[in-house]
């Protein structure tokens, strides 16, 4: 008899970064032993490198969607997101992630949790983080998803087939208000900040503020630990005006600089995830930026290159490209108001087959 349990998964890339996914019922119901069981799947349990795991040795490679039939009227399933962090013993389910969202419908179409028909799939996903919910529309064939295609996005080598994502409501998502602290602008340690959370709680700030111009590396930025000690100290108070409570152990607020666009793009960002230089930009961060930036009164407006009109095309620029966003405005009292995001994402399945963990750890006697 084995001493390891069995676990079916799929790892699959979604948008730019990548994880493991996981059907609910394949995982401890006990949320004690599920996190256990999950840090010993990531290898997350304080090695930097993740050997004795599945984890990449990077927060863009080092995260979990837990996904189930939903029983809610307005989604087909339910998605969970777990970021494992990278050195530590710890999992963060604040968040959402909008990247490996992207791989959620094709994900339950090859699991046979959802059995779409015709050329084209429409998978109401509901976000359990934070209660939003998002429309996955891709291409099948035979009934299964469509992984090549002409979509092309930075970050990802190659081409693939588009999936394109409908987020719907926003606003608040993890801490309950579009500026969580009650202000567009706010000031920590002599900086000036704007807080938001329209789908990803970010605090935005001039990179200028900082001694920097925006074309520095991550790596150059990970190496400076003036900057990550005064980043980290303004995102600790941040967090506790923004609802989130003590943020030490947390992933968010993501902290972005922000810096006048280089390419032509809306605005450029160097954004901290919650330490490390991110190499990219999540989705959500992405579209709380670019939502940041549209406010007139909020720390970056005046960095921004924002097109005219209620439909706002915009690209945000990051260390490795950029991110193209669709967001669609109405008026509210005389101000703007977010009505839907639009963006393009790819995935693919990279493999799948069953990973093991120690039986003790399965049964709940081990840490």
């Amino acid at each position: 008899m084995s001493n390891q349990t069995a676990i079916p998964f799929i790892q699959m890339r979604g948008g730019s970064s990548k994880g493991i996914y996981f059907h609910d019922r394949d995982l401890p119901s006990n949320s004690s032993r599920r996190n256990s069981v999950l840090k010993w799947v990531m290898g997350a349990y304080g090695d930097p490198r993740q050997i004795d795991g599945m984890g990449g040795a990077d927060p863009l490679a080092s995260k979990i969607a837990i996904v189930s039939i939903s029983s809610r009227d307005d989604s087909d399933v339910e998605y969970t997101f777990v970021q494992a962090l990278v050195g530590e013993d710890q999992l963060d389910c604040t968040p959402n992630c909008g990247n490996i969202l992207s791989g959620i419908g094709a994900f339950a179409v090859e699991t046979g949790l959802v059995e779409p028909k015709g050329e084209e799939a429409s998978i109401r996903v509901y976000m359990t983080n934070s209660g939003n919910r998002c429309m996955l529309q891709f291409p099948l064939e035979n009934g299964l998803p469509v992984y090549h295609g002409d979509a092309r996005i930075d970050g990802v080598l190659g081409t693939s087939a588009a999936v394109i994502c409908h987020y719907q409501n926003l606003e608040g998502s993890a801490c309950g208000s579009l500026f969580p602290t009650g202000n567009q602008l706010d000031e920590f340690d002599n900086i000036q900040v704007t807080c938001i959370d329209n789908g990803m709680p970010v605090v935005c700030m001039k990179a200028e503020n900082f001694g920097l111009n925006g074309s520095e590396t991550p790596d150059q930025l990970n190496q400076n630990e003036d900057l990550k000690s005064r980043l980290e100290s303004i995102r600790l108070q941040a967090g506790v005006l923004m609802g989130l409570g003590n943020v030490s152990k947390k992933v968010v607020p993501k902290m972005s600089l922000v810096s006048k666009s280089r390419y032509g793009g809306a605005v450029n960002t160097q954004t901290f995830v919650p330490k490390h230089c991110h190499k990219a930009i999540g989705v959500l961060g992405a579209v709380s930026i670019a939502t940041a930036a549209l406010f007139e009164d909020s720390a970056i407006h005046g960095l921004a290159r924002l097109p005219h009109g209620q439909t706002k095309d915009m690209n945000i620029e990051h260390p490795s490209g950029s991110f193209a966003l669709q967001i669609m405005l109405v008026d509210h009292a005389g101000h703007p108001q977010i009505e839907r995001v639009g963006l393009l994402r790819t995935t693919r399945m990279l493999c799948r087959g069953e990973v093991y963990v120690p039986q003790s750890v399965w049964d709940g006697k081990t840490d």
